[in-house]
């Protein structure tokens, strides 16, 4: 596909389409007064007809003849109160929708000069810019590795973006869309590669395969023998039922000066989660693919930096393990000791994710770090609590939170944080261990995030649960390739500092 920047009038710009925004009522955008003037009042009177009404996210294509355009989209953004960030993604989601399997080659699409209200972080055109080109990979993305007849190509190949200068400053931020885009779309192809493909080696292999594409990542992949070595003993022992074993993989970038401390990420890869010996419930199972949703969604952070090469360090650990039920599975009871040197009693083996996580959490201390952030689709109990709008945050320290809730807003991938108190503490104390990996059915998203605290002290650190969104279930089943816009946004902004 072929994205670029177009600042000459769309007047003489030929494509096989062409997308102009329409609110329901107010000032037009200018390249909307622009297009009606060019076909003769068309817009105009279809709108007073009642054929196009400007309700957000309604389209209408229109055939035209004798102009540069073969066609007309009209896509509306609805009254002040849609015309948010999210109404303005929601437009964009349309516009895709109605173009991408549709007769058109090429698309000009001229939206950037949209009024976007109540939301100053896509008020402007650069975010616009970043937000259209995040849409155009992401609403253009197709998972059919494995089906034995593959989809008709589409029709559609060159898509041209209106805007009022398409300097260095716009193309840079239309080009970290496009990259953010193609990060997502990374991180759901992994999500949706089926269990018996994606395993903890195969993880591994993608990461060794991302180094060797881009020089600016070194990727580094521990073993069992060198976990051991280390005392990474919860992590080993969530994969000891399975056949599959375990790998803790390493990736760097350094664009940033060398003394200047990382950021590092740590994603949950457990490839699939049977729940091991507390075996889980048979409905729904196979969605247990995606429980190595964080660990792609690292993935996914990693190429856009490699991608887009921005002066910082960052760090990224994934622990990878198949949590599944044999005879040398762990059991209810059995008792481990962490990297850290704590013990921890397992009292239900399909609480595994804080597992893995804790000893990548020591594990990550040797990097010195200036934050940690880990990703897991960590709890249940963070569905029912936040449905699948937003990612859980909890966070050892005020700041760290707060920039990575505003990340999330400008980005469009909303957080919501929750308490991490010292009362909840006790809600994981053991009778037989120096903590339980499960404090019951009260409070669950938190108290799993009190269990990572305890290895996250000589930090500051943040954690996202995110459970409820880092996939689809139902008609649309697939991975999401959040919190991907989130992390970048949030590593972009502490770029060159």
């Amino acid at each position: 596909m072929n994205f670029s920047l177009n600042s000459n009038a769309i007047t003489s710009t030929k494509a096989d389409c062409l997308v102009v925004a329409l609110p329901e009522k107010g000032d037009w955008p200018a390249s909307t007064t622009e297009a009606d003037s060019a076909l003769g009042g068309l817009i105009s009177t279809l709108q007073k007809a009642g054929d196009v009404t400007g309700k957000n996210a309604e389209t209408t294509l229109i055939p035209l003849s004798d102009q540069p355009w073969n066609r007309l989209l009209v896509v509306g953004t609805g009254n002040d109160t849609d015309r948010n960030s999210a109404g303005f993604r929601k437009a964009l989601t349309a516009v895709m929708g109605a173009l991408k399997e549709g007769p058109s080659k090429s698309v000009l699409i001229a939206i950037t000069d949209t009024k976007v209200t109540g939301d100053d972080s896509v008020s402007s055109e650069l975010a616009k810019l970043s937000l259209i080109g995040r849409t155009l990979e992401d609403q253009l993305y197709l998972f059919s590795d494995f089906k034995s007849e593959k989809p008709t190509a589409r029709k559609l190949n060159k898509v041209l973006v209106s805007v009022s200068d398409a300097g260095k400053t716009e193309k840079e931020a239309f080009n970290l869309g496009l990259a953010t885009g193609r990060g997502m779309n990374l991180t759901r192809d992994l999500g949706n590669t089926p269990p018996n493909v994606c395993h903890p080696i195969w993880l591994a292999e993608q990461a060794t395969k991302l180094a060797a594409d881009h020089e600016c990542i070194k990727t580094e992949i521990l073993d069992e023998k060198q976990m051991k070595k280390l005392g990474m003993n919860s992590l080993l022992a969530v994969g000891q039922g399975s056949t599959q074993p375990p790998r803790l993989i390493v990736m760097e970038y350094r664009g940033g000066k060398a003394e200047a401390k990382p950021h590092v990420l740590v994603g949950k890869g457990i490839t699939f989660d049977s729940g091991g010996i507390s075996l889980k419930p048979g409905a729904g199972m196979d969605e247990m693919k995606y429980d190595m949703g964080g660990s792609a969604a690292v993935f996914g952070a990693m190429q856009v930096l490699a991608e887009t090469q921005p002066k910082i360090n960052v760090v990224a650990v994934i622990a990878a393990a198949e949590n599944m039920p044999d005879g040398h599975a762990t059991r209810p009871g059995d008792i481990v000791t962490t990297m850290s040197g704590q013990t921890v009693e397992i009292l239900n083996t399909d609480a595994e994710g804080r597992l893995v996580l804790c000893d990548a959490l020591t594990y990550v201390k040797k990097f010195d770090p200036t934050a940690v952030i880990d990703l897991a689709t960590l709890t249940g109990a963070c569905i029912v609590a936040l449905g699948h709008e937003a990612t859980g945050l909890l966070a050892n320290n005020d700041q760290l939170a707060n920039e990575l809730l505003a990340a999330g807003d400008r980005a469009s991938d909303k957080a919501w944080r929750l308490p991490l108190w010292d009362e909840y503490q006790s809600l994981l104390d053991s009778n037989f261990a120096d903590l339980a990996n499960i404090g019951g059915r009260s409070a669950g998203t938190i108290t799993a995030a009190c269990f990572l605290s305890r290895f996250t002290k000589e930090y500051n650190w943040a954690h996202l649960d995110i459970a409820g969104t880092a996939w689809h279930s139902g008609q649309a089943k697939g991975s999401s390739g959040r919190p991907v816009p989130l992390l970048v946004d949030y590593l972009m902004s502490h770029a060159g500092k």
